[in-house]
This record gives C-alpha cells, sequence and structure tokens, in this order.
C-alpha cells in the first residue's frame, strides 16, 4: 500500500476533528487509511528540530506523499529539496513563502491550502473589540518557536490595533511552563483581553490556556472553536476541518496520478465565529446583541 507521511505541528489529542476532516478528503478520492493506504502520523508537538532527521528519513524510504499541515513542516520539507509530492497547509501566502510559484500554477512538486492569516487576524480583533466595546490594552501570546506565525500576527495585529486605536502588548511562550508565565504576566499587569496566535502548540494545550483565562477572568479570543468548546470566551477562523479535508482530497488525488504543479493552490473559504456565553456570564460580561447574531454558533 502507497504511505503518506502526515506531519503536524501539534498533538494527536489535540487535532482528532482534523485528522477525521484529511480522512474524509482521501476517502472522496477512493483511499481509506488500513485498506488501501497507509498513513503515518508524526506529532511535532512544538517541537520543530525534529523535522530534519524525520524529512531525511521520509525520503530514505520514499513515502508516495507528504502531508505538512502547518508552515514550518512545509518550509523545511521546501527547503531540504524534497522531491516527492508535498501537500501544505499553511496560514500565509505560500508564494512568499516560497513554495510555489504562483497560486494557479504551483510548479514542481508541493501545492496545497492556504488561509490568509492577516485577514483573519484583522477581523477576530474587531470582533474582540464589537465584544468588548471599552477593550484598550491586548496582550498578544506567541510562540516564537513557530517564526513565521508568530512573526506574521504580531505584524497584523499591530497595524490592525493601530487602525482600532488599541494598544498590543506581546508575550512569548514556547512550552507548558512559559506558557504559566505569561499568564502570570498577565495576572499582575491586567490587560483588558488576551489575543492567543493560531499556533499547534497553543491548541494542543488548549484546556491549559482556557483555564488560566478563566484563573484571571481575562476574555480571551482564540483563532480555532476548539478552545471555545473547552470554555474559551470567543474564536474566529477558519474552518480547519473543511481545511484538512481539501489536503485529504489533494493527497488522494496525486496517488491516482495527478502532479502537484497541476492542482492550483485552493484558499479556505469557510470561517467560524464561535461564542461561548456560559464563559461570558462568569466573566460578567454581556455579549452584544449584534455580536450575536452574527455568530455562526453560541455555545451555552
Amino acid at each position: 500500500m502507497p504511505v503518506i507521511a502526515f506531519i503536524r505541528d501539534g498533538s494527536a489529542e489535540g487535532n482528532a476533528r482534523y485528522v477525521g476532516g484529511f480522512r474524509k478528503g482521501l476517502s472522496e478520492t477512493g483511499y481509506v487509511e488500513g485498506q488501501n493506504v497507509t498513513v503515518e502520523y508524526h506529532w511535532l508537538e512544538g517541537k520543530y528540530d525534529r523535522l530534519p532527521d524525520l524529512l531525511t528519513d521520509l525520503v530514505r524510504r520514499q513515502v508516495a506523499v507528504i502531508a505538512t499541515l502547518g508552515t514550518l513542516p512545509a518550509q523545511a520539507a521546501k527547503a531540504a529539496k524534497v522531491t516527492i509530492p508535498i501537500v501544505f497547509l499553511v496560514g500565509e501566502d505560500p508564494v512568499e513563502l516560497g513554495l510555489v510559484g504562483s497560486f494557479a500554477k504551483p510548479g514542481g512538486n508541493v501545492t496545497g491550502v492556504n488561509v490568509l492569516v492577516a485577514e483573519v487576524v484583522a477581523k477576530r480583533l474587531r470582533l474582540l473589540r464589537d465584544l468588548l466595546p471599552n477593550v484598550v490594552r491586548i496582550a498578544v501570546l506567541v510562540n516564537p518557536g513557530n517564526a513565521p506565525i508568530a512573526k506574521a500576527t504580531v505584524q497584523d495585529v499591530q497595524k490592525a490595533a493601530f487602525t482600532m486605536g488599541l494598544q498590543v502588548e506581546i508575550l512569548n511562550a514556547t512550552s507548558i511552563g512559559e506558557i504559566d508565565a505569561a499568564f502570570a504576566t498577565i495576572a499582575r499587569e491586567r490587560p483588558d483581553a488576551v489575543f492567543v496566535a493560531p499556533d499547534g502548540l497553543f491548541t494542543s494545550r488548549r484546556v491549559q490556556l482556557v483555564t488560566l483565562a478563566a484563573s484571571d477572568r481575562i476574555p480571551a479570543t482564540y483563532a480555532l472553536r476548539d478552545y471555545v468548546e473547552v470554555g474559551g470566551l470567543m474564536s474566529y477562523g477558519p474552518d480547519f476541518t473543511d481545511m484538512f479535508r481539501q489536503v485529504g482530497v489533494y493527497t488522494g488525488s496525486i496517488l491516482k496520478g495527478a502532479k502537484p504543479a497541476d492542482l492550483p493552490v485552493l484558499q479556505s473559504t469557510k470561517f467560524e465565529f464561535v461564542i461561548n456565553l456560559t464563559t461570558a456570564k462568569v466573566l460578567g460580561l454581556t455579549i452584544p446583541a449584534g455580536v450575536i447574531s452574527i455568530a455562526d454558533e453560541v455555545i451555552e
């Protein structure tokens, strides 16, 4: 059976729903894991220094396709000049990252799915301000170990915050202990809200993040609905399950003979705004009716 190498920068536990989306995409092209294709799951859990050895091993074994679900895995595979077909999911412009020649004609052995983080960041910040009209100071939590996402998030938040008259403080965290330390700073300095960057490590530690925010009684906004389902206040971002499905479809298409160079880079078109009313009540917040009316889902 052909072997797919699935590389993700989070944990298996934090990505169960997304893996389901990937498998659904594969099935749409006629491939069922364990029946006519093998999927190897490689969970980095923020340990990006594992990538060179991992990619060397995959090239040595000549797996059929490498699915890189994250910017750093995709960049590492491209930099290593891997000739195996690669299907990525990235949050930055893949042309600027050097992954493809263009969206319409990727060229080479790489294609995939993209979501424009800058637009999402600005929209998430506007929704946070709509939910908290008096917000002024915002702490932004990023993972510098995931440099492309951290850099883009900081730039995009600062740009959007400037136009809205908001003040921003950047906090870094690359581990469980540093997440605790960042929230200790938040508890001491008392910003009006916390903006958590989209990041595989943070998603895998979402219960820790949501618990710390609740302990400090700080409103927080996240990139994925997964946080809101475990008690986070609000999220706005792409429908990642559908994006993983699209990666699965492209992976299956390549197994059937399609060339990555002929598969245009897809852009996410489905976004979700989710609010947890129970958390809002605990924080003593009254969500404006106008904000509730535009939410895709309200958790009570």
